[in-house]
């Protein structure tokens, strides 16, 4: 168990931090992180878009990612286990990275059960069931065959096509409304349903961090909402006595 003894066992989770060189400040906020709240925790779990992108494993050697990936490391050694999700933009993360990282790869969804809570966990994105062509595309992006051809491009090739599909997604948001580019709720419930009813469901993607109680088949279900960090940071901590949002200290 990582953390002191007098540290109540607690796991911590964080989505859509977009981390990138251009964000320094969001970067050493992580860090902090890293070396402080998250290494009195039992595990962290990063719910996906932890980077802006990944264009592939072979940019584990730039020098923005050689510095998280040594945190991580550092943070695996005092004991806390790390577990990743893949989010809308870092899907491309492969086996390279968790392996020199220290992290686990979680499947999206994923069951947990902690302090005595079943948790189930997503990245957000596959529950935006009204942007129908946002869910053609991911579904695209996801296929191997897809995946295998592109990462057979050079890097430099890779980044210039990621940053074209960034510049498109940003123009076709823009025409969209807030309402779209939510979570479907009949998606929600479906998900809840197929995993027998999970009390808490914790995703990000939406950056709309909230707490939602809702009431599925008259089970009682409590839906948090993860938040970004394009400002700030912040966390949500579930120990036995269930879940609570935290700001990040830094």
């Amino acid at each position: 168990m990582s953390g002191s003894a007098n540290v109540t066992p607690h796991s911590l989770f964080i989505s859509d931090l977009h981390l990138c060189s251009s964000r320094p400040n969001i970067t050493q906020l992580f860090l902090t992180f890293l070396a402080n709240q998250a290494s009195q925790a039992d595990a962290l779990y990063i719910l996906g878009d932890l980077f802006e992108y990944w264009a592939g494993d072979d940019d584990i050697g730039d020098a923005h990612h050689q510095v998280i990936i040594e945190a991580f490391r550092k943070l695996a050694s005092t004991g806390t286990a790390i577990y990743f999700m893949h989010g809308n933009r870092d899907f491309l993360i492969g086996d390279a990275f968790y392996k020199v990282a220290n992290i686990k790869l979680l499947a999206d969804p994923s069951l947990l059960s902690l302090y005595g809570h079943q948790v189930l966990i997503s990245h957000g994105d596959a529950l935006c069931t009204d942007d129908t062509t946002y869910q053609d595309f991911r579904r695209q992006v996801r296929e191997p065959a897809w995946q295998t051809a592109f990462l057979c491009q050079p890097l430099a090739a890779r980044k210039a096509q990621i940053e074209a599909l960034r510049q498109r997604s940003e123009n076709e948001k823009s025409q969209k409304s807030q309402a779209i580019m939510d979570v479907n709720p009949e998606a929600v419930y479906a998900l809840i349903r197929s995993h027998h009813y999970p009390p808490i469901l914790i995703h990000g993607h939406t950056h709309r961090p909230a707490k939602h109680d809702l009431i599925v088949d008259q089970h009682p279900i409590q839906r948090w909402v993860l938040g970004d960090w394009y400002e700030q940071g912040s966390c949500l901590r579930v120990d036995q006595t269930g879940c609570m949002a935290e700001k990040i200290q830094a």
